[in-house]
C-alpha cells in the first residue's frame, strides 16, 4: 500500500485540480425543460454534482448565461446559484459563448488549458464553443452525462462532432475520481463520498 509521489499537478496529462477549469454554459430553466435526450431530473442532479465537485477541489469555474439582461431568458437555475452564490454568470447575446469577449476573457483568466465543459444544448451551446476552444489550442473534456440535447440524435451528433475534432468525453463520476486520485488525500474524501454516493444512490 505505497502510493507513488503525487505527480506534478500542473503538468499531469490527467485532470487535476491544478490544471483544469470547469465551464458551465446556459443551465437556465427554458433550456433544461427543452432537453429531450435524457431524464431532466437526472440531468440537473448530474450538473449539480459536477458543480459541487469543482467547488470541493477548488477548480476554477466559469458560469455563463444567455439573454438574461435582455429579458428574453431567465437566470441560471437556482441549484447552481446556490452552489456558487458569489460567481456572477457572464451574460451574453451570442449563441456561441466563444463569440462573447467577456466569456473568452474569463476562460483565459483561469490560466488553465484543460476545459471541462458542460452546456445546454449539446448540439449548440456545447458544440460551438468546444470547437472554437479546440481550434485555439485548449483541451476540451465534455461531461457527457451532465449535458443534454433537443433529441437523442441531436445530442449524439453534437458529441460526435466535438469528439471527432479532438474533445475527450468524460463522465462526472470519472472526473471526481480523477481529481481525488488517491484515498490518502483525506481532506476531500468526505466531500467526495457525499457527492458521489448521494447521486449514485438515487
Amino acid at each position: 500500500m505505497t502510493s507513488q509521489p503525487i505527480r506534478d499537478p500542473v503538468r499531469d496529462h490527467l485532470l487535476t485540480p491544478k490544471n483544469c477549469a470547469v465551464v458551465i454554459i446556459d443551465y437556465q430553466p427554458i433550456q433544461v425543460t427543452s432537453v429531450a435526450s435524457m431524464d431532466r431530473r437526472t440531468l440537473v442532479a448530474n450538473i449539480v454534482a459536477l458543480a459541487k465537485t469543482a467547488k470541493l477541489y477548488g477548480v476554477p469555474v466559469v458560469l455563463t448565461t444567455v439573454n438574461v439582461k435582455t429579458g428574453r431568458n431567465q437566470p441560471i437555475i437556482h441549484q447552481l446559484h446556490d452552489i456558487f452564490p458569489d460567481i456572477e454568470p457572464i451574460d451574453r447575446t451570442s449563441i456561441n459563448a466563444w463569440e462573447d469577449q467577456d466569456f473568452v476573457a474569463a476562460v483565459r483568466a483561469t490560466g488553465r488549458k484543460k476545459l471541462v465543459m458542460a452546456a445546454l444544448w449539446t448540439e449548440v451551446c456545447l458544440a460551438f464553443p468546444a470547437l472554437d476552444a479546440l481550434r485555439e489550442g485548449f483541451e476540451v473534456y465534455p461531461v457527457i452525462d451532465a449535458v443534454g440535447g433537443t433529441s437523442v440524435d441531436a445530442h449524439r451528433a453534437g458529441l460526435d462532432r466535438i469528439v471527432q475534432a479532438g474533445a475527450v468525453p468524460v463522465g462526472w463520476v470519472q472526473l471526481a475520481c480523477e481529481l481525488q486520485r488517491d484515498w490518502q488525500r483525506e481532506a476531500t474524501v468526505p466531500g467526495f463520498a457525499e457527492i458521489v454516493f448521494a447521486v449514485e444512490g438515487n
